[in-house]
């Protein structure tokens, strides 16, 4: 009970109180801030008393999560204190796991907890100046006049709906008189009266100009807040807070006489400012739920910077807040999120490496140009559901802008493809308003529109449909999809399969080989989890690798899908590899889901720099057989990458594999020396596979890609040629240096013993029969020997009085061996500190 006294007694000295949960400023200058998840059990003036802190309030729509406080000085206890509470909490799970008992009292109501910092890690999805050279449009310049005929459709639909709006005619997003067809074909349903009335988007970003002419009449007050400055307007305020007014003129730009319009005009949009200034979780958590059975989507045209090195995804306060969203909002149909897929693919940057647009709940949106082009900027990867229109190729997105009477014709990159997808759901809401997140990326599959079928990368999925990680499953139509959707029968709710974790710890081969580990899905394992078809796939693993960039993944469905998980970075130099981290695909979408799974991960260049892969977990995500029994998957959780039942993984070999598309083909690699990062994760335990297909343990048996350093006798321990030099001359070294030690030790005693006078005397050998009794007589040999007494006395005895110093330890020379898997609870993954790679075990 000793946590318990410090408790109180921090209670006695700091005082407790609480406040109703409202929003202002933080004063992190003067108070650490703490989130802290209770147990239904103890409330929040409870915990207040027995922290010894102030309450701030509940963390905005996240039940059971609050956030309490004090003053700096005083704050270094109470981080320590819910250090030991969330160490208590994992002793507890691991012996109830066994079956153990544990006491339980008061103390049990933390769950979890995170000291909160303010951070600037969002950056608005702004596209990179373009690369220098002429730039056409299927042959044309920019300023190529328009298609007669197109030209005068575009006049017929303004003066039908009245458009007087003096941008519109250069809104070749919405109508493209110069190429016709490369546009959202969204002006047929306002012909039919679709234009997003009673929808509510919100956009969160740096503000929204509630007083612009283009804006205000579909400002949306109750849904909107200023995260940055504590304040009820998010209005702009720095010199270039423009961006999202920019997209929010993209969704509900008003149908008036001043700039364009927006895909959903007649729209409400509400602005939720948060990357103007460094936020905490607990503001980015409050943000992405603020408003949520009120806003339906929320737009998100930011993410971690795009420069190529960087692999970043949202905190765990962060990630239960959109998971909250995705089944608390809008009633339980789900908050709808939809993602910039990024600007960083001049950089060779990969949108799975964002955790926000890998993400399940994410729409993730990509760029292509007015010639539909995949543009220079806009990232690739397997999570990327779609794409929009946007620049690149000549022509910008003309919208509105900060100020009365202010327009944009500059705004592009993916931030400006994703708020064109929100304003097309917005249409879909408007005349379905009871359809769920899942239904609407359902949708989006169903309709997009292959583009570009030259380029290449396109493949078949199971189900007929065209995938590429360039543009998704094509381009967004939004006729097609508000018509789809108007018949559209909603989807049973979600079901999921987690696989156990398959250890590997192999070494991974250099070059054209990929090191392959399989895992086999059968019908009763689906059955047992209630999933029909597959949505989502994602595989979660640890790589270590001394240069992250050099490495790739694939994952091969029994379909024979591919999708590439993750891609060579030239510019990616981190010394970490992977640790538990998930990478997402929408390209198995519809699968069934039975048979073999493949990951291939290769490490693309030969050189010094190598890895090794540790282990994965697959997941699918889908729809559940029966509805009516399927329950809502827990929160994200700070234990959910545990890996206590790892499993050898069945299927591990080195493969050869055929190269991906253009844009993982390894670039050119520097070959500075580093060392090999050699902590790998724990194997955990020993669980049956489930599969009935498990090999013994990788790590005892060659890999069949492993070369012979020394002549075949010597084993090669399974790794490669530059890790049996390592291996061998390590051994080489401590041979050498016992060798030399012993060596020292036998030339001093020699000389302490010869300087003994009282160590020499004469003795007689005898000589002894069979059965050990002494000979006489000529038998016995009767020679004589000289022979050191302290030599004798050392060989026979136990010790001495005068023993060598260097050799007495002065304890007692017992040893007591404790079982290492005693608690098994060696590994938890608690957050980033957590996640530093360990050493795998050699043979």
């Amino acid at each position: 009970m000793k946590l318990q006294n410090i408790f109180h007694l921090t209670a006695l000295l700091i005082g407790a109180g609480a406040t109703n949960a409202s929003l202002y400023r933080r004063d992190h200058d003067v108070h650490d801030y703490f989130a802290v998840h209770l147990h239904s059990s103890v409330s929040p003036d409870q915990a207040a008393r027995l922290l010894g802190a102030r309450h701030e309030g509940q963390i905005g729509e996240l039940e059971g999560h609050h956030t309490f406080s004090l003053p700096r000085e005083r704050s270094g206890d109470l981080n320590k204190i819910l250090d030991d509470l969330q160490s208590r909490a994992r002793r507890r799970r691991s012996l109830e796991a066994r079956g153990e008992y544990f006491e339980r009292d008061g103390l049990d109501g933390v769950l979890w907890s995170e000291k909160l910092k303010l951070k600037k890690r969002l950056h608005k999805r702004v596209p990179p100046p373009m690369p220098r050279g002429p730039v056409a449009v299927n042959g044309r310049s920019p300023d190529q006049a328009p298609d007669p005929a197109a030209s005068t459709r575009q006049n017929e639909i303004a003066g039908t709906l009245g458009i007087r709006d003096p941008s519109f005619k250069q809104q070749w997003h919405l109508f493209n008189p110069i190429h016709p067809g490369n546009d959202l074909n969204v002006t047929g349903l306002w012909l039919e009266g679709i234009t997003g009335k009673g929808t509510i988007s919100a956009i969160v970003d740096d503000g929204l100009d509630m007083y612009s002419n283009d804006l205000k009449d579909n400002y949306f007050a109750k849904g909107s807040y200023d995260f940055n400055e504590m304040q009820p307007e998010p209005r702009p305020l720095l010199d270039d807070d423009k961006h999202g007014t920019r997209c929010a003129g993209e969704v509900a730009a008003v149908h008036n006489d001043v700039c364009g319009v927006g895909v959903a005009y007649d729209g409400k949009v509400a602005g939720i400012r948060i990357l103007s200034k460094s936020i905490s979780d607990e503001d980015e958590a409050v943000a992405v739920n603020y408003g949520f059975q009120e806003n339906q989507i929320y737009s998100c045209s930011w993410g971690p910077i795009d420069d190529g090195r960087t692999m970043d995804t949202p905190g765990l306060l962060v990630r239960r807040a959109i998971a909250n969203g995705i089944q608390k909002g809008r009633g339980g149909k789900g908050s709808v999120f939809v993602f910039a897929a990024g600007n960083g693919a001049h950089h060779e940057d990969n949108c799975n490496f964002d955790g926000y647009t890998n993400s399940i709940f994410s729409i993730t949106v990509g760029a292509v140009d007015w010639n539909n082009d995949h543009p220079y900027y806009s990232e690739s990867c397997s999570a990327q559901l779609v794409v929009a229109y946007s620049s690149g190729g000549g022509g910008s997105i003309h919208t509105s802008d900060v100020g009365a009477n202010t327009c944009s014709s500059q705004h592009g990159g993916t931030s400006a493809a994703g708020p064109l997808v929100v304003g097309v759901m917005a249409l879909v809401l408007q005349v379905r308003p009871e359809l769920s997140w899942r239904d609407l990326q359902y949708l989006l599959v169903e309709t997009a529109v292959p583009i570009n079928a030259t380029a290449p990368g396109w493949q078949t999925t199971s189900i007929g449909k065209k995938f590429s990680h360039d543009f998704g499953y094509g381009k967004v139509d939004a006729y097609s999809t508000v018509q789809f959707a108007k018949e559209w029968k909603p989807v049973k709710p979600q079901a999921w399969f987690h696989s156990p974790w398959l250890k590997v710890y192999h070494d991974i081969p250099q070059g054209d080989k990929g090191l392959s580990s399989s895992f086999e899905i059968k019908d009763e394992m689906l059955k047992e989890h209630n999933l029909e078809r597959v949505e989502h796939v994602t595989v979660t693993m640890n790589v270590n690798h001394t240069r992250r960039g050099d490495l790739s993944v694939e994952l091969r469905s029994p379909s024979g899908v591919i999708s590439y998980l993750s891609t060579t970075r030239s510019q990616d130099d981190e010394r970490a590899g992977y640790a538990d981290w998930t990478f997402m695909s929408v390209a198995h979408w519809g699968e069934n889901g039975l048979g073999k799974w493949t990951v291939i991960v290769k490490d693309t260049q030969v050189n010094e720099y190598n890895g090794t892969f540790v282990d994965w977990r697959l997941t699918l995500w889908g729809e559940s057989i029966d509805g009516s029994i399927q329950k809502l998957h827990p929160l994200p959780d700070v234990h959910d990458h545990d890996h206590d039942t790892s499993i050898p993984a069945p299927h591990v070999d080195t493969t050869s594999v055929s190269p991906g598309p253009t844009k993982t083909s390894p670039p050119f690699r520097p070959t500075d020396n580093v060392d090999r990062p050699t902590k790998p994760k724990p194997s955990g335990s020993t669980t049956p596979d489930p599969a009935g297909t498990a090999a013994s343990a990788p790590s005892s048996a060659p890999s069949s890609g492993a070369e012979h350093f020394l002549p075949s006798p010597f084993p090669t321990f399974g790794v490669s040629k530059h890790t049996q030099i390592w291996i061998y001359g390590s051994i080489g070294l401590i041979l050498v240096f016992c060798t030399a030690l012993g060596a020292y030790f036998w030339v001093q005693r020699r000389k302490r013993l010869r300087n003994n006078p009282l160590n020499e005397y004469e003795f007689e050998m005898v000589a002894e029969d069979e059965e050990g009794f002494p000979l006489s007589g000529a038998g016995a040999g009767g020679k004589k020997h000289t022979r050191r007494g302290g030599e004798l006395y050392d060989a026979f005895a136990g010790g001495s009085d005068d023993e060598d110093p260097l050799f007495s330890s002065g304890e007692d020379d017992s040893h007591e061996y404790v079982d290492g898997d005693e608690d098994d609870d060696s590994y938890h993954d608690d957050g980033p500190e957590a996640t530093t790679p360990v050493s795998p075990a050699r043979p």
